[in-house]
Protein backbone atom coordinates (compact mmCIF):
# COMPACT_ATOMS: atom_id res chain seq x y z
CA UNK A 1 0.00 0.00 0.00
CA UNK A 2 2.56 2.40 0.70
CA UNK A 3 4.74 2.37 -2.25
CA UNK A 4 7.96 4.57 -2.96
CA UNK A 5 5.67 6.93 -5.14
CA UNK A 6 2.98 7.48 -2.59
CA UNK A 7 5.53 8.56 -0.88
CA UNK A 8 7.35 10.96 -2.69
CA UNK A 9 4.01 12.49 -3.72
CA UNK A 10 2.75 12.97 -0.33
CA UNK A 11 6.17 14.37 0.55
CA UNK A 12 5.61 16.90 -2.14
CA UNK A 13 2.59 17.77 -0.74
CA UNK A 14 3.80 18.14 2.38
CA UNK A 15 6.72 20.24 1.68
CA UNK A 16 4.60 22.66 -0.20
CA UNK A 17 2.67 23.66 3.15
CA UNK A 18 5.75 23.40 5.42
CA UNK A 19 4.20 25.76 8.34
CA UNK A 20 1.24 23.83 8.45
CA UNK A 21 2.38 20.68 8.94
CA UNK A 22 5.05 21.41 11.52
CA UNK A 23 2.59 23.21 13.57
CA UNK A 24 0.04 20.21 12.95
CA UNK A 25 3.36 17.61 14.01
CA UNK A 26 4.00 19.91 16.70
CA UNK A 27 0.71 19.58 18.50
CA UNK A 28 1.20 15.95 17.86
CA UNK A 29 4.65 15.97 19.26
CA UNK A 30 3.55 18.20 21.77
CA UNK A 31 0.97 15.79 22.71
CA UNK A 32 3.29 12.65 23.06
CA UNK A 33 5.73 14.79 25.07
CA UNK A 34 3.39 15.93 27.84
CA UNK A 35 2.13 12.33 27.63
CA UNK A 36 5.20 10.67 28.84
CA UNK A 37 6.22 14.20 31.33
CA UNK A 38 3.22 13.43 32.84
CA UNK A 39 3.50 9.72 33.45
CA UNK A 40 6.69 9.88 34.62
CA UNK A 41 6.09 12.74 37.23
CA UNK A 42 3.24 10.02 38.34
CA UNK A 43 6.22 7.03 38.62
CA UNK A 44 8.07 9.84 40.68
CA UNK A 45 5.83 10.25 42.57
CA UNK A 46 4.75 6.46 43.25
CA UNK A 47 8.28 5.31 43.53
CA UNK A 48 8.70 7.72 46.43
CA UNK A 49 6.78 7.13 48.09
CA UNK A 50 7.06 3.25 48.17
CA UNK A 51 10.77 3.28 48.77
CA UNK A 52 9.48 5.12 52.11
CA UNK A 53 6.97 2.73 53.14
CA UNK A 54 10.10 0.25 52.19
CA UNK A 55 11.28 0.72 55.49
CA UNK A 56 8.24 -0.08 57.32
CA UNK A 57 5.80 -3.19 56.85
CA UNK A 58 2.83 -1.60 55.71
CA UNK A 59 0.83 -3.90 58.28
CA UNK A 60 2.79 -2.11 61.17
CA UNK A 61 0.98 -0.75 64.08
CA UNK A 62 2.42 0.71 67.45
CA UNK A 63 1.17 1.71 70.54
CA UNK A 64 2.26 3.67 73.58
CA UNK A 65 1.56 4.70 76.90
CA UNK A 66 0.18 8.02 77.78
CA UNK A 67 -2.15 9.64 80.87
CA UNK A 68 -6.10 9.33 80.99
CA UNK A 69 -7.87 12.52 80.68
CA UNK A 70 -11.51 11.01 81.94
CA UNK A 71 -11.80 9.61 85.68
CA UNK A 72 -13.06 6.20 85.58
CA UNK A 73 -14.36 3.38 88.43
CA UNK A 74 -13.03 5.96 91.44
CA UNK A 75 -9.50 6.81 89.63
CA UNK A 76 -8.47 10.28 88.74
CA UNK A 77 -7.73 12.02 85.53
CA UNK A 78 -3.61 12.49 84.45
CA UNK A 79 -3.07 8.95 85.87
CA UNK A 80 -0.40 7.69 83.99
CA UNK A 81 -0.68 4.39 81.84
CA UNK A 82 2.05 1.51 82.21
CA UNK A 83 2.39 -1.57 79.51
CA UNK A 84 4.49 -4.43 80.98
CA UNK A 85 5.58 -7.75 79.34
CA UNK A 86 2.11 -9.05 79.88
CA UNK A 87 0.49 -7.00 78.02
CA UNK A 88 2.43 -8.60 74.88
CA UNK A 89 1.97 -11.92 75.88
CA UNK A 90 -2.13 -10.42 75.72
CA UNK A 91 -1.90 -8.88 72.99
CA UNK A 92 -0.68 -12.37 71.20
CA UNK A 93 -3.03 -14.61 72.91
CA UNK A 94 -6.39 -12.60 72.81
CA UNK A 95 -5.78 -11.02 69.03
CA UNK A 96 -5.21 -13.87 66.23
CA UNK A 97 -4.87 -10.84 63.93
CA UNK A 98 -1.58 -10.10 65.42
CA UNK A 99 1.57 -11.66 63.74
CA UNK A 100 4.91 -10.55 64.73
CA UNK A 101 5.13 -8.26 67.75
CA UNK A 102 8.14 -6.57 69.77
CA UNK A 103 7.97 -4.90 72.82
CA UNK A 104 10.64 -1.87 72.71
CA UNK A 105 12.40 0.29 75.64
CA UNK A 106 14.50 2.87 75.18
CA UNK A 107 17.82 3.97 77.00
CA UNK A 108 20.71 6.80 75.83
CA UNK A 109 23.98 6.13 76.76
CA UNK A 110 27.76 6.06 75.63
CA UNK A 111 29.31 3.19 73.71
CA UNK A 112 33.47 3.35 73.68
CA UNK A 113 35.85 1.11 72.13
CA UNK A 114 39.46 1.48 72.86
CA UNK A 115 39.90 5.24 72.82
CA UNK A 116 36.92 6.16 70.37
CA UNK A 117 33.18 6.79 72.02
CA UNK A 118 29.88 8.12 71.31
CA UNK A 119 26.65 8.46 73.00
CA UNK A 120 23.99 6.86 71.07
CA UNK A 121 20.33 5.40 71.83
CA UNK A 122 19.67 2.15 72.56
CA UNK A 123 16.72 0.13 72.29
CA UNK A 124 16.11 -3.29 73.77
CA UNK A 125 13.92 -5.21 71.24
CA UNK A 126 12.30 -8.52 70.27
CA UNK A 127 13.81 -10.36 67.16
CA UNK A 128 10.70 -9.95 65.44
CA UNK A 129 11.35 -6.36 65.29
CA UNK A 130 13.80 -6.60 62.33
CA UNK A 131 11.07 -8.31 60.32
CA UNK A 132 8.48 -5.07 61.81
CA UNK A 133 10.77 -2.30 61.09
CA UNK A 134 12.63 -3.53 58.12
CA UNK A 135 16.45 -3.82 59.71
CA UNK A 136 17.72 -6.20 56.88
CA UNK A 137 21.43 -7.50 57.68
CA UNK A 138 23.36 -7.87 54.69
CA UNK A 139 25.63 -10.99 54.14
CA UNK A 140 28.82 -11.01 55.91
CA UNK A 141 27.43 -8.57 58.53
CA UNK A 142 26.28 -11.01 61.34
CA UNK A 143 23.13 -11.44 62.14
CA UNK A 144 20.28 -9.48 64.24
CA UNK A 145 19.37 -10.77 67.55
CA UNK A 146 17.50 -14.03 68.19
CA UNK A 147 15.05 -16.54 70.19
CA UNK A 148 18.92 -17.34 72.38
CA UNK A 149 19.90 -13.87 72.72
CA UNK A 150 16.51 -13.26 74.15
CA UNK A 151 15.81 -16.21 76.79
CA UNK A 152 19.42 -16.66 78.07
CA UNK A 153 19.75 -12.48 78.47
CA UNK A 154 22.82 -12.34 76.45
CA UNK A 155 24.66 -9.18 76.09
CA UNK A 156 24.75 -9.07 72.71
CA UNK A 157 24.42 -6.05 70.52
CA UNK A 158 23.74 -4.69 67.13
CA UNK A 159 25.03 -1.92 65.79
CA UNK A 160 24.13 1.15 62.66
CA UNK A 161 26.87 1.47 59.80
CA UNK A 162 27.65 5.34 61.64
CA UNK A 163 28.33 3.71 64.96
CA UNK A 164 30.21 0.84 63.68
CA UNK A 165 32.45 3.23 61.58
CA UNK A 166 32.95 5.82 64.70
CA UNK A 167 34.15 3.11 67.23
CA UNK A 168 36.14 1.12 64.92
CA UNK A 169 37.77 3.81 62.84
CA UNK A 170 40.94 1.37 62.60
CA UNK A 171 39.99 -0.97 60.00
CA UNK A 172 39.22 -3.53 62.68
CA UNK A 173 36.63 -6.08 62.21
CA UNK A 174 33.58 -4.97 64.28
CA UNK A 175 32.02 -8.74 64.32
CA UNK A 176 32.88 -10.63 67.46
CA UNK A 177 34.88 -7.19 69.60
CA UNK A 178 32.84 -5.89 72.82
CA UNK A 179 32.09 -2.10 72.89
CA UNK A 180 31.40 -1.08 76.47
CA UNK A 181 27.54 0.29 76.79
CA UNK A 182 27.72 2.38 80.11
CA UNK A 183 29.69 -0.01 82.47
CA UNK A 184 28.56 -3.00 80.73
CA UNK A 185 30.43 -5.13 78.00
CA UNK A 186 28.69 -5.92 74.89
CA UNK A 187 29.59 -8.48 71.73
CA UNK A 188 28.61 -7.24 68.70
CA UNK A 189 26.90 -9.84 66.90
CA UNK A 190 25.91 -7.43 63.49
CA UNK A 191 25.46 -4.61 62.07
CA UNK A 192 22.04 -3.96 60.43
CA UNK A 193 21.59 -1.73 57.05
CA UNK A 194 20.85 1.91 57.04
CA UNK A 195 21.44 4.46 54.17
CA UNK A 196 21.65 7.68 56.82
CA UNK A 197 25.00 9.43 57.28
CA UNK A 198 23.67 12.47 59.05
CA UNK A 199 22.26 10.84 62.14
CA UNK A 200 23.40 8.07 64.47
CA UNK A 201 20.65 5.58 64.23
CA UNK A 202 20.15 3.10 67.56
CA UNK A 203 21.47 0.08 68.64
CA UNK A 204 19.79 -3.07 69.28
CA UNK A 205 20.12 -5.43 72.36
CA UNK A 206 18.16 -8.38 73.66
CA UNK A 207 14.46 -6.88 75.52
CA UNK A 208 15.27 -9.44 78.14
CA UNK A 209 18.58 -8.15 78.52
CA UNK A 210 17.80 -4.58 78.62
CA UNK A 211 14.98 -5.41 81.22
CA UNK A 212 17.43 -6.67 83.60
CA UNK A 213 20.44 -4.22 83.18
CA UNK A 214 18.83 -1.17 82.64
CA UNK A 215 15.51 -0.95 84.08
CA UNK A 216 17.13 -3.20 87.47
CA UNK A 217 14.43 -6.24 86.59
CA UNK A 218 11.69 -3.65 85.97
CA UNK A 219 9.07 -5.12 83.28
CA UNK A 220 7.85 -2.10 82.07
CA UNK A 221 7.85 -1.38 78.47
CA UNK A 222 8.24 1.58 76.56
CA UNK A 223 5.98 1.13 73.14
CA UNK A 224 5.11 -2.05 71.58
CA UNK A 225 5.19 -2.37 68.07
CA UNK A 226 3.64 -5.73 65.78
CA UNK A 227 2.27 -6.01 63.03
CA UNK A 228 -1.54 -7.61 62.00
CA UNK A 229 -2.70 -10.15 59.44
CA UNK A 230 -6.43 -9.99 57.30
CA UNK A 231 -7.32 -6.55 58.31
CA UNK A 232 -7.28 -4.51 54.32
CA UNK A 233 -10.02 -2.34 55.06
CA UNK A 234 -10.85 0.91 57.04
CA UNK A 235 -14.41 -0.78 58.28
CA UNK A 236 -12.05 -3.32 59.81
CA UNK A 237 -9.11 -1.24 60.93
CA UNK A 238 -11.38 0.69 63.02
CA UNK A 239 -13.35 -2.53 64.59
CA UNK A 240 -9.72 -3.59 65.64
CA UNK A 241 -8.73 -0.50 66.85
CA UNK A 242 -11.64 -0.12 68.84
CA UNK A 243 -11.29 -3.90 70.50
CA UNK A 244 -7.50 -3.39 71.36
CA UNK A 245 -8.30 0.26 72.99
CA UNK A 246 -11.49 -1.93 74.56
CA UNK A 247 -8.86 -4.92 75.81
CA UNK A 248 -6.51 -2.54 76.97
CA UNK A 249 -9.08 -0.19 79.42
CA UNK A 250 -9.99 -3.46 80.98
CA UNK A 251 -6.21 -4.67 81.70
CA UNK A 252 -5.39 -0.63 82.75
CA UNK A 253 -8.76 0.11 84.02
CA UNK A 254 -9.27 3.16 82.27
CA UNK A 255 -12.34 4.62 79.74
CA UNK A 256 -11.99 2.64 76.59
CA UNK A 257 -13.26 5.98 74.88
CA UNK A 258 -10.14 8.07 76.13
CA UNK A 259 -8.39 8.61 73.52
CA UNK A 260 -5.54 10.21 74.86
CA UNK A 261 -4.66 6.92 77.43
CA UNK A 262 -3.03 4.76 74.78
CA UNK A 263 -1.05 6.37 71.46
CA UNK A 264 -2.01 4.43 68.66
CA UNK A 265 0.10 4.46 64.90
CA UNK A 266 -1.42 2.65 62.27
CA UNK A 267 0.70 2.09 58.93
CA UNK A 268 -1.51 0.21 57.14
CA UNK A 269 -4.34 2.88 57.35
CA UNK A 270 -2.25 5.22 56.39
CA UNK A 271 -0.71 3.14 53.49
CA UNK A 272 -4.11 2.48 52.11
CA UNK A 273 -5.04 6.74 52.43
CA UNK A 274 -1.55 6.90 50.01
CA UNK A 275 -2.07 4.29 48.39
CA UNK A 276 -5.75 5.88 47.41
CA UNK A 277 -4.57 9.01 46.90
CA UNK A 278 -1.60 7.89 44.54
CA UNK A 279 -4.63 5.83 42.26
CA UNK A 280 -6.76 8.94 42.19
CA UNK A 281 -3.30 11.15 40.83
CA UNK A 282 -2.56 8.36 38.54
CA UNK A 283 -6.03 8.71 36.92
CA UNK A 284 -5.86 12.68 36.85
CA UNK A 285 -2.29 12.07 35.04
CA UNK A 286 -3.79 9.74 32.06
CA UNK A 287 -6.81 12.02 31.57
CA UNK A 288 -4.83 15.09 31.04
CA UNK A 289 -2.27 13.58 29.44
CA UNK A 290 -4.54 11.58 27.08
CA UNK A 291 -6.85 14.60 26.52
CA UNK A 292 -3.22 16.52 25.10
CA UNK A 293 -2.84 13.47 23.28
CA UNK A 294 -6.13 13.97 22.00
CA UNK A 295 -5.94 17.59 21.06
CA UNK A 296 -2.95 17.04 18.82
CA UNK A 297 -5.21 14.24 16.98
CA UNK A 298 -8.14 16.51 16.45
CA UNK A 299 -6.11 19.41 15.00
CA UNK A 300 -4.84 16.06 12.24
CA UNK A 301 -8.08 15.34 11.62
CA UNK A 302 -8.74 19.31 10.78
CA UNK A 303 -5.59 19.96 8.84
CA UNK A 304 -6.92 16.50 6.50
CA UNK A 305 -10.00 18.42 6.27
CA UNK A 306 -8.94 21.16 5.21
CA UNK A 307 -6.19 19.66 3.01
CA UNK A 308 -8.78 17.37 1.42
CA UNK A 309 -11.16 20.97 0.71
CA UNK A 310 -8.35 22.37 -1.04
CA UNK A 311 -7.43 19.24 -2.97
CA UNK A 312 -11.39 18.38 -4.42
CA UNK A 313 -10.12 19.62 -7.38
CA UNK A 314 -7.35 17.39 -7.74
CA UNK A 315 -8.85 14.73 -6.66
CA UNK A 316 -12.03 15.10 -9.43
CA UNK A 317 -9.66 15.45 -11.88
CA UNK A 318 -7.90 12.12 -10.51
CA UNK A 319 -11.02 10.02 -10.71
CA UNK A 320 -12.00 11.64 -14.11
CA UNK A 321 -8.67 10.13 -15.24
CA UNK A 322 -9.34 6.58 -14.23
CA UNK A 323 -8.02 7.06 -10.60
CA UNK A 324 -9.11 4.25 -8.45
CA UNK A 325 -11.01 5.72 -4.94
CA UNK A 326 -8.41 3.59 -2.91
CA UNK A 327 -5.70 5.64 -4.61
CA UNK A 328 -7.28 8.68 -3.79
CA UNK A 329 -7.68 7.34 -0.11
CA UNK A 330 -3.87 6.47 0.19
CA UNK A 331 -2.52 9.94 -0.35
CA UNK A 332 -4.17 11.35 2.60
CA UNK A 333 -3.66 8.16 4.66
CA UNK A 334 -0.51 7.65 4.51
CA UNK A 335 -0.04 11.78 4.70
CA UNK A 336 -1.58 11.68 7.97
CA UNK A 337 0.42 8.76 9.37
CA UNK A 338 3.43 10.40 8.22
CA UNK A 339 2.66 13.45 10.03
CA UNK A 340 1.34 11.21 13.25
CA UNK A 341 4.41 8.49 13.08
CA UNK A 342 7.20 11.04 12.72
CA UNK A 343 6.66 13.87 14.91
CA UNK A 344 5.25 11.28 17.12
CA UNK A 345 8.19 9.54 17.43
CA UNK A 346 10.43 12.83 17.96
CA UNK A 347 7.82 13.60 20.92
CA UNK A 348 8.14 10.39 22.33
CA UNK A 349 12.08 10.77 21.96
CA UNK A 350 12.15 13.85 23.85
CA UNK A 351 9.77 12.90 26.40
CA UNK A 352 11.97 10.06 27.36
CA UNK A 353 15.35 11.89 27.20
CA UNK A 354 14.25 14.47 29.41
CA UNK A 355 12.75 11.92 32.27
CA UNK A 356 16.02 10.06 32.14
CA UNK A 357 18.18 13.51 32.35
CA UNK A 358 16.44 14.42 35.28
CA UNK A 359 16.61 11.22 36.98
CA UNK A 360 20.49 11.12 36.35
CA UNK A 361 20.77 14.81 37.97
CA UNK A 362 19.04 13.61 40.90
CA UNK A 363 20.75 10.64 41.14
CA UNK A 364 23.89 12.06 40.59
CA UNK A 365 22.44 14.92 43.30
CA UNK A 366 21.41 12.27 46.30
CA UNK A 367 17.91 13.20 45.41
CA UNK A 368 15.72 10.85 46.83
CA UNK A 369 18.41 8.34 48.47
CA UNK A 370 17.00 6.87 51.28
CA UNK A 371 16.31 8.31 55.69
CA UNK A 372 17.08 7.18 58.42
CA UNK A 373 13.50 5.13 58.66
CA UNK A 374 12.01 7.05 60.84
CA UNK A 375 8.64 8.36 60.24
CA UNK A 376 8.70 11.83 58.17
CA UNK A 377 12.73 12.29 58.60
CA UNK A 378 15.22 12.62 55.92
CA UNK A 379 11.83 11.14 53.59
CA UNK A 380 11.19 11.91 49.80
CA UNK A 381 8.15 12.23 47.90
CA UNK A 382 9.70 12.06 44.29
CA UNK A 383 12.11 9.08 42.99
CA UNK A 384 13.36 7.62 39.44
CA UNK A 385 10.95 10.16 37.51
CA UNK A 386 10.61 7.92 34.31
CA UNK A 387 8.71 5.64 32.22
CA UNK A 388 8.85 2.11 30.82
CA UNK A 389 9.50 2.26 27.66
CA UNK A 390 6.83 -0.14 26.75
CA UNK A 391 4.23 2.37 27.68
CA UNK A 392 5.95 4.97 25.54
CA UNK A 393 5.87 2.48 22.45
CA UNK A 394 2.08 1.74 23.29
CA UNK A 395 1.39 5.22 23.69
CA UNK A 396 3.13 6.02 20.24
CA UNK A 397 1.44 3.24 18.36
CA UNK A 398 -1.68 4.51 19.30
CA UNK A 399 -1.67 7.96 18.11
CA UNK A 400 -0.24 6.50 14.96
CA UNK A 401 -3.52 4.57 14.45
CA UNK A 402 -5.50 7.18 16.05
CA UNK A 403 -3.80 9.20 12.76
CA UNK A 404 -5.03 6.46 10.53
CA UNK A 405 -8.49 7.44 11.06
CA UNK A 406 -8.04 11.19 11.66
CA UNK A 407 -7.24 10.91 7.90
CA UNK A 408 -9.40 8.32 6.63
CA UNK A 409 -12.70 10.00 7.36
CA UNK A 410 -11.74 13.03 5.95
CA UNK A 411 -10.23 11.42 2.92
CA UNK A 412 -13.68 8.93 2.88
CA UNK A 413 -14.91 11.96 2.44
CA UNK A 414 -13.86 13.02 -0.54
CA UNK A 415 -13.61 9.96 -2.63
CA UNK A 416 -17.62 10.37 -2.30
CA UNK A 417 -17.63 13.26 -4.01
CA UNK A 418 -18.71 12.30 -8.16
CA UNK A 419 -15.50 13.80 -10.47
CA UNK A 420 -17.68 16.07 -12.01
CA UNK A 421 -18.95 17.74 -8.79
CA UNK A 422 -14.81 17.61 -7.39
CA UNK A 423 -13.58 19.37 -11.15
CA UNK A 424 -16.09 22.24 -10.66
CA UNK A 425 -15.18 22.44 -6.90
CA UNK A 426 -13.81 26.34 -6.26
Amino acid sequence: MFSFDSLRETGSTMKKNKLRTFLTGFSVAWGIFMLIILLAAGNGLRNGIASNFEKWSNNMVEIWPRYTTRPYSGLPVNRQIRFTREDVDALKRDFPEVDRISPINYRSDTLTFGHEYLTGRIRAVYPDFAFIQYLPIPAGKGRFINGLDLKERRKVVVLSPRMAEILFRDSIEPLGQHVRIGSLMFQVIGIYKDDNTNDTPPAYIPFSTGEMLFEGGYRGVGDIDFTVLGINTKAETEAFEKRLRARLARRHRFDPEDMNAIGMYNMGEEFRMWQGMNDGIAMFIWVIGIGTLMAGIVGVSNIMLITVRERTREFGIRKALGAKPSSILKLVVIESVLVTAVFGYVGMVLGIGLTEMINFVMEMAGVGSSGSGNPGENTTFFRNPTIDMGIAVSATCVLIAAGVLAGYFPARKAIKISAIEAMREE
